[in-house]
């Protein structure tokens, strides 16, 4: 993948974790910009550090008329785009015991309709791009059942299956895919977690890894190895062992819940 001045990406979720991190590492090429996130004061940092390479569209991306006024400024701005990345969502847990769908809605809307809407406006950007690329965040959770992960895990096999099928269908327009699906990784979203997370990996380092693997467009980046090396063998188990698995890791108390 040739990475020039004028290769132009859009990055949603670049206020923090992740999404901020893969932002330092586009912007260092010299490559374009257009960063979103609900937060727009992290946005126009990057704005100042990189002048001219910024375009800052903030805004709600469960709004489908705030998406499509985005993707009207991107094309206002620029005409095209080379390289989407989605990575915005959240994760919020569910306690069995006080059952609460709206957990659901809100985690599924974010993480899954918000995407959706994305990929509705960027695919004209795209197909009017250079070696057009669509990249979407699902997760390692999606391997295997966890407990209280119903409304993240729910959300995150959505949005793999919603790129993988879409892999299928854009191939002939020779627009790639790729779905990335990280381990742990210390970010703001998972220091709220309760639990241990083996084997994480600072935000940087993650970010590094992704941006690199992208010049080879893989149809998945799955890390870190030695998380996956363990994770993958258990998805493999039967039912039956794998609910066992599961019930063993349930605690008392659920974890706290992430409000964006």
């Amino acid at each position: 993948m040739s990475r020039t001045l004028s290769r132009r990406y859009w990055l949603t979720g670049a206020s923090s974790g992740i999404g901020a991190a893969l932002a330092e590492e586009i912007l260092k090429t010299g490559a374009h910009l257009a960063v979103s996130s609900r937060s727009v004061a992290p946005l126009k940092v990057f704005s100042q550090r990189y002048p001219g390479q910024v375009l800052v569209v903030p805004g709600d991306l469960t709004n489908s008329q705030t998406v499509r006024e985005i993707g009207e400024h991107i094309a206002e701005e620029w005409g095209s785009l080379d390289t989407v990345i989605l990575n915005a969502g959240t994760c919020e847990y569910v306690d069995s015991k006080q059952f609460d769908a709206s957990i659901i809605e809100h985690v599924v809307r974010t993480n899954l309709l918000a995407s959706s809407y994305c990929i509705e406006a960027a695919l004209p950007l795209l197909r009017a791009g250079t070696a057009p690329h669509l990249v979407g965040m699902a997760s390692a959770v999606t391997y295997l059942p966890l407990p209280r992960a119903e409304a993240y895990g729910a959300s995150k096999a959505g949005l793999r299956y919603l790129f993988e099928s879409l892999r299928i269908d854009l191939a002939p327009e020779g627009i790639e895919v790729t779905v990335i699906s990280p381990g742990f990784v210390n970010t703001p979203l998972t220091e709220k977690n309760d639990f241990p997370m083996p084997l994480s990996w600072p935000v940087e380092k993650a970010a590094r890894h992704i941006f690199a693997k992208f010049r080879d467009r893989p149809l998945e980046i799955a890390f870190p190895a030695a998380f996956m090396s363990i994770l993958w063998p258990l998805s493999r188990l039967p039912a039956r062992v794998q609910l066992e698995i599961g019930k063993r890791m349930v605690r008392s108390q659920p974890p706290i819940k992430d409000q964006p």
